[in-house]
């Protein structure tokens, strides 16, 4: 029986004290798993293979994966995922975000996937028309199902500035596509002098920029509606082998639990292609993002999130094993219903696929769940909100928005969610000396 370092006992310690001085509850023998594990986690390749479930990732990452998930977010990926066409276009389906981390996340959020997409062509011209119509054809064959429903996607950039609806977008910001507009073909906008314009879908083709698509699907193993969204990182691959990325960038694999090990080869020979500062990178990405979600608008869940990514890379694996364990806190529970809130809201106004019965379902068990985690005035104020929420819904009428009783909704659990992940992070000395730091 091998025995833990002296060091990560030390820090193993450290975190007990913190989060007994905090209020947070942990599961040591769990804590001292990951720590063991992290360390340990040593060898020539980076990329660790489960033979069992034959899913694969990066060595970290694989820490922090459920095995026993894996079958339910094939299921789910059969609905977001693109396929392969022999000689055209190789596919390599992960998972990203909180479902690339079930070990650590009791209270996971969206299901969230992430899909390596090379297209072989002769120009690059020729890959990103492949990929307009291969995206085209997902989306309109995906429309609607017994169990999901397709929401909008991002294709292309903005060719100059625009007024969509009573929103103004600026050249070069990526286009959202609503179903109708995907099936059209394309988006009526006005100019900033209020001339009628149109955007088609073919003239974007050339600038794909960020390629992401969202669905509501109703999630059968975990009986809850839930957002499913795939985002894609695309390639040209020349005839001389030339791999090149269409949006300019080709992404790390740090946060992606790949789930077929058939797609290892495409996988292999994209990652070769990844600059050798990829790690650095990447922890620079996660940074900025950290500052936004710290900023004016804050959401300090989703900070935290970045910031385990950050530390469990760096080697701070003491800021990250306490992190680990904020998200197994009961309040953790709240950023999920923060998710599922706008959850609701799209099953209603954008689905004709879910009945009414089962979203007031959905909103039975996000009262409850406050109910559980909560008490005093905080659990009043945002049960009142859920309660009246869904009243409307129980009397919705098609084409009304939910606008004003889900955004009441979820300042509320946002302000609760906010406010323990600040004070638990920025209790720990380290954590608050590196969020000051990125500040500044």
């Amino acid at each position: 029986m091998t025995t833990i370092p002296d060091k990560t006992l030390e820090a193993r310690n450290r975190i007990i004290e913190s989060a007994n001085r905090l209020g947070v509850q942990l599961n040591e023998e769990e804590l001292e798993r990951w720590m063991k594990s992290i360390t340990e986690a040593t060898g020539d390749s980076d990329i660790v293979v489960d033979h069992e479930t034959g899913v694969f990732g990066h060595k970290v990452t694989m820490l922090d994966f459920d095995p026993k998930e894996v079958e339910r977010f094939r299921a789910i990926g059969k609905i977001v995922e693109f396929d392969d066409v022999p000689g055209v276009v190789e596919t390599a389906l992960a998972l990203s975000g909180s479902a690339a981390q079930s070990k650590m996340q009791t209270y996971p959020g969206d299901c969230d996937y992430f899909e390596r997409v090379n297209i072989i062509a002769t120009t690059r011209t020729e890959a990103c028309q492949i990929l307009s119509r291969i995206m085209r054809e997902k989306a309109i064959s995906r429309l609607s199902g017994r169990n999901y429903q397709f929401i909008e996607l991002k294709f292309g950039n903005y060719p100059q500035d625009v007024i969509r609806g009573d929103r103004t977008y600026h050249q070069g910001s990526p286009i959202t596509w609503y179903p109708d507009e995907v099936v059209a073909g394309e988006i009526q906008a006005t100019d900033l002098q209020g001339n009628h314009l149109v955007i088609t879908w073919d003239s974007v083709a050339d600038d794909p920029g960020w390629c992401k698509l969202d669905w509501v699907i109703a999630d059968q193993v975990r009986a809850q509606l839930s957002n499913a969204s795939n985002m894609l990182d695309v390639t040209w691959e020349a005839p001389d082998g030339t791999i090149t990325p269409l949006d300019g960038y080709l992404d790390g694999y740090f946060q992606e639990v790949y789930l077929d090990a058939q797609s290892a080869p495409i996988f292999s020979k994209l990652v070769k292609q990844v600059s050798t500062d990829v790690m650095d990178d990447y922890v620079r990405l996660l940074q900025n993002e950290v500052k936004k979600c710290v900023g004016d608008y804050p959401n300090y869940g989703k900070a935290a999130k970045r910031l385990y990514n950050i530390f469990r890379l760096n080697g701070q694996y003491e800021e990250a094993a306490f992190l680990r364990e904020l998200f197994d806190e009961p309040a953790a529970l709240l950023y999920q219903v923060h998710a599922l809130v706008l959850t609701v809201q799209e099953a209603i106004e954008k689905s004709t696929v879910f009945d009414i019965e089962s979203i007031l379902d959905q909103t039975d068990e996000l009262i409850m769940s406050v109910i559980k985690v909560l008490e005093g005035e905080e659990e009043l104020e945002i049960v009142r909100h859920l309660l009246r929420l869904h009243r409307c819904i129980s009397r919705q009428q098609a084409g009304v928005p939910l606008g004003p009783q889900v955004e009441a909704a979820q300042a509320e659990v946002m302000k609760i969610v906010n406010n323990f992940f600040y004070e638990k992070m920025t209790g720990l000395p380290t954590i608050k000396t590196y969020l000051d730091n990125l500040k500044t």
